[in-house]
């Protein structure tokens, strides 16, 4: 299974974080590696400082897709939830002032985590649900979908031109504004509207 993520689709995030605005989504890979589920501990890695949280509504691929039309996007999945892209911020700075790729900065050890899945069809529209995210039990990050400046049906699309989609494949399609640092002893509780999809200690 390939975990594939979005950066930048939401615009105010961008802004926080002093980055131009993408004409077309921007794509980066996790390994299998990455994956965190079922609740688990989150342990700092000694190589950072300055972990951040970014809470990312995910999808979960059902089937084989390749140059996928938007108009059939919706037929490559049929469960969502909501994750984190855990982020080495500090060597993601670093990274970026020698122009190189971010991989060592997101693609490190349970640096995705994955909430519990539910089916899609349990919303209206997926273009306008609410993703939120605790820590301490206090909100520190929310957002809408109807915010993303690419829907799921166009990363659906646009990642499937390059990518041959597999079923299990997750993608992470982006994080809203409000990302910040953990702490050990910090714990981090994710949700879609009312439903708690996950729960993850700082260690």
């Amino acid at each position: 299974m390939k975990i594939i993520c979005i950066g930048r689709n939401y615009a105010n995030h961008a802004k926080e974080l002093k980055n131009d605005l993408p004409t077309e989504p921007v794509i980066f890979l996790k390994p299998d590696t990455a994956l965190l589920k079922d609740n688990g501990d989150f342990y700092l890695p000694s190589f950072s400082n300055n972990i951040h949280y970014e809470l990312e509504l995910i999808v979960k691929i059902n089937k084989n897709g390749k140059k996928i039309d938007e108009k059939f996007a919706h037929k490559y999945f049929d469960e969502i939830s909501v994750g984190i892209d855990f982020t080495a911020r500090d060597k993601q700075d670093e990274l970026k002032q020698k122009s190189l790729p971010w991989e060592l900065a997101k693609a490190f050890d349970n640096s995705a985590v994955i909430g519990n899945f539910i089916p899609k069809n349990e919303f209206e529209d997926l273009q306008n649900i609410q993703i939120s995210m605790q820590k301490n039990n206090k909100l520190v990050q929310q957002g809408n979908t109807k915010d993303m400046l690419f829907n799921i049906p166009k990363i659906i699309s646009f990642v499937s031109q390059f990518i041959t989609l597999r079923p299990g494949d997750i993608i992470f399609t982006g994080t809203p504004e409000g990302v910040g640092k953990v702490e050990i002893g910090d714990m981090l509780t994710g949700f879609i509207e009312d439903k708690k999809l996950f729960e993850c200690r700082i260690k």
